[in-house]
């Protein structure tokens, strides 16, 4: 038995990393703020079972926390310690069940958190804790962190006559974390490198056990095989093989279907590895050979590709990027005959629209789709270096009766990984073949 090559590990992020992103976040705050994030909690998937823990992105970014039901409060200046965990208690019977846990004990001795309590400590400490805290930052999107902050402070301004003093005001906490977020330092660009790799590595594993008579499931399986055996433990988002007129769908996840001799297969997929997102996408033939109208549209979306990656410099805007892939890729639709007229009008009436629906870039990081914000003061925001995005331009031909029959009902969709550097860009899923050529002889190789 040839055992498959496993990828060497990056360096895990350490407590002093996260304890450096919390400081860092401090720094912009008033000395008589305060912060409070809550964790993700378990999901329940069915009777007695639960869907597999993932930490909450913003929590995980602070703490590096990896149990649900714990909370971090952030206090600028205290002497005691400016980060308080709360967290489940050690319990040997539940542990016995579920797992060890780290403990309030460990939260300090372990985590680098200055202090930590009990989750059953929470009601009587924390309220305590926000008492004279001017502002409390807490992220608007999550309701029961919400909630809780209303709930503490009306604690505190039942026992004004005593002395307390409540919050007089919550902030958003998402502008400034999530900016923070938005440029990857050097340590995370490694966890995220390893997650392409293990993505690109899946993509042609994939490519090459592609052949009719196999089903969307099949191509799904040899994809989320390579994740797991490079220690990523899941998909980055639902998995998307789309073979025949399924590409069209821009979120198919149904991977059921016959894949079809002649017919091209989209997959749309990428590993979480350290809780950071790989997102790759590839066209290529369920048989390994192009047919000329599936290799004519798909020149087209290449072009379009490769001219908006090489566009990803500092300074460059993702709208930008944008209007150039729609300009190309409706070029290339008068050049096919699949639209009619001057480009520049057919830009302007969003005739293109029929066939390409959706913007050629996001962030990437925690989240598939990454925060940050697109934009400052109502302008497109230019890239800056540390930043990482998507660039995938695509055509989805409809299978109606006015279109060319010889290319109805083909989607092509290709995209890669993208990090701004000081001088330019580094694509990070460059491994994963995608001209016609390239990709037909690594199917070669695999039949």
């Amino acid at each position: 038995m040839i055992v498959p090559e496993i990828l060497p590990a990056p360096a895990a992020l350490t407590a002093d990393d996260f304890s450096a992103r919390r400081q860092r976040l401090m720094t912009q705050l008033p000395r008589d703020a305060a912060v409070l994030v809550l964790s993700s909690g378990l999901a329940q998937r069915n009777r007695d079972s639960e869907f597999t823990f993932r930490q909450n992105s913003d929590f995980h970014y602070l703490t590096g926390w990896p149990e649900p039901e714990a909370a971090l409060l952030l206090l600028p200046g205290r002497a005691e310690g400016e980060s308080v965990l709360f967290c489940q208690e050690k319990d040997p019977l539940a542990e016995a069940w579920t797992g060890i846990r780290i403990g309030a004990e460990g939260a300090v001795t372990q985590a680098g958190f200055d202090q930590a309590f009990t989750n059953d400590q929470r009601e009587d400490v924390m309220a305590g804790l926000l008492d004279g805290r001017g502002r409390l930052f807490v992220l608007f999107e999550d309701d029961e962190a919400l909630a809780l902050a209303q709930s503490l402070r009306e604690e505190l301004a039942a026992a004004v006559r005593r002395g307390a003093r409540p919050p007089v005001a919550f902030e958003d906490l998402a502008p400034l974390l999530h900016e923070q977020r938005l440029i990857k330092d050097e340590r995370e660009l490694a966890l995220m490198r390893h997650a392409a790799e293990i993505s690109a590595r899946a993509h042609i594993r994939a490519m090459r056990a592609s052949r009719p008579g196999l089903h969307e499931y099949h191509l799904q399986a040899e994809i989320e095989h390579e994740f797991q055996w490079q220690g990523a433990p899941a998909p980055a988002y639902t998995s998307i093989v789309g073979g025949g007129v399924n590409a069209c769908v821009l979120h198919y996840i149904e991977n059921r279907a016959p894949l079809i001799d002649g017919e091209l297969v989209l997959i749309d997929a990428g590993a979480e590895y350290a809780l950071y997102a790989g997102d790759i996408t590839r066209t290529f033939p369920v048989n390994g050979r192009f047919s000329e109208p599936q290799k004519r549209l798909y020149e087209i979306v290449l072009k379009a590709q490769e001219r908006a990656v090489a566009a990803v410099v500092p300074g460059a805007t993702l709208v930008g990027i944008h209007q150039q892939v729609v300009h190309d890729l409706t070029a290339g639709l008068v050049e096919l005959g699949l639209l009619q007229g001057e480009v520049e009008a057919l830009i302007a009436d969003e005739a293109y629209r029929r066939f390409y629906l959706h913007s050629t870039s996001h962030w990437l990081g925690l989240d598939v789709h990454d925060v940050g914000s697109y934009r400052e003061n109502g302008e497109p925001r230019p890239l800056l270096p540390g930043m990482v995005l998507t660039v995938e331009p695509g055509l989805y031909v409809p299978d109606a009766s006015d279109i060319s029959a010889e290319y109805r009902g083909i989607g092509i969709r290709i995209e890669d990984d993208v990090v701004v550097t000081a001088d330019g860009h580094e694509v990070l899923s460059a491994t994963v073949p995608k001209s016609v050529e390239a990709i037909e002889a690594l199917m070669r190789e695999g039949a």
